[in-house]
């Protein structure tokens, strides 16, 4: 091997070595249904237009605790491993999505409010749908005993108060679904995907992994008390758009800071670390929703800073973020940062 060869291989490692480690990504679904709201539906033919595209380009679909568990223990996962989920666990789930899903033997997660199947409600699966659909590889995990706003306090509530009533929440509902399902996977989906310091705080001391509804894919490096998942119905279902966030990469992230995901700053802001290497700092473009192109501020090579031009309206808001993969074609790198925005 002569010197000029020795020395490209020997870039070509270190390059390899700098990138970050193997992503993944997580689909969330509501509604399979034609007649139910189209903001969180998508109907029979496009949910199995969105499986046959998962088929054909050999994608590697997986239960999400194995997913989870890879990312966790630092192993590496193939490239485009996607775990499919559910919220609410709506009687379409069981009528549409899963004859759908045992066609592609697709597993996938439910996740359930126990409460609200314990009071007999009509529109969610009574546990022995539940119990049949997890004998058949399904996962049954924790949205939260009656998909209350986990993180806002009661009025006149300490916060002590409040972490004891979440505590309950949360903890109950696990147990439920241990004793009628046998599953206890510390998985909390949060609903709304809202989220602030002191939930994910909590979740975190109770051992359980928080997963959100904003978009991008994860990593080792992720926070797991504030997974991201792409949402895949209404608007969001088109198979076009899809596909990108199918093959999107997660930003290795060294350092978040921001005040709140709940918050009165606003405009909010938020500082990124990067650990660089596989993007172009010059092609990241962040956009906040319903506002357009975010400002960004490098004050280090490897640190931004992302600010809105305008104030968020009250309510959800995101900071979404990409660049283009140096490494992997047609492949963007992603984050989404939610924002509540209150008074």
């Amino acid at each position: 091997m002569t010197i000029k060869k020795f020395f490209h291989s020997l870039l070509s490692i270190l390059f390899c070595l700098s990138l970050p480690a193997h992503s993944a990504v997580i689909l969330q679904y509501h509604h399979v249904s034609e007649t139910l709201p189209a903001v969180t539906s998508v109907s029979a033919e496009t949910f199995t237009e969105h499986l046959n595209y998962l088929k054909q380009h050999d994608f590697n679909v997986v239960p999400l605790n194995e997913l989870l568990s890879a990312l966790q223990q630092g192993q590496s996962l193939p490239d485009k491993t996607v775990a499919i989920t559910f919220d609410d666990g709506y009687n379409n789930n069981y009528e549409q999505a899963a004859p759908i899903l045992e066609k592609f033997a697709y597993p996938y997660t439910i996740f359930v409010n126990p409460k609200l199947i314990d009071e007999g409600k009509g529109y969610v699966m009574g546990w022995d749908k539940l119990r049949e659909l997890a004998k058949k590889g399904a996962l049954i995990s924790n949205h939260s005993a009656q998909h209350d706003y986990l993180h806002r306090k009661l009025a006149d509530e300490t916060t002590q108060q409040w972490q004891a009533r979440i505590k309950q929440d949360i903890l109950s509902s696990q147990q439920r679904i241990k004793e009628e399902i046998g599953h206890d996977y510390k998985y909390l989906a949060y609903p709304y995907g809202e989220f602030n310091n002191q939930l994910q705080s909590l979740v975190k001391e109770l051992g359980f992994i928080g997963i959100g509804q904003h978009s991008g894919a994860i990593n080792k490096d992720s926070d797991f008390s504030r997974l991201p998942r792409f949402p895949a119905s209404g608007f969001y279902s088109k198979l076009d758009t899809l596909v990108t966030k199918l093959n999107s990469r997660a930003f290795s992230i060294q350092e978040l800071t921001y005040i709140d995901s709940v918050t009165s700053q606003n405009p909010p802001q938020i500082s990124i670390k990067f650990n660089m290497g596989d993007f172009h700092k010059s092609q990241l473009a962040c956009y906040v929703s319903g506002i357009g192109q975010a400002k960004l501020d490098w004050s280090a090579a490897d640190t931004v800073t992302i600010n809105s031009p305008k104030n968020l309206a009250q309510g959800r808001s995101r900071f979404n973020c990409t660049a283009p993969s140096i490494a992997y074609k047609n492949s963007y790198y992603w984050f989404s940062q939610p924002w509540v925005i209150v008074q």
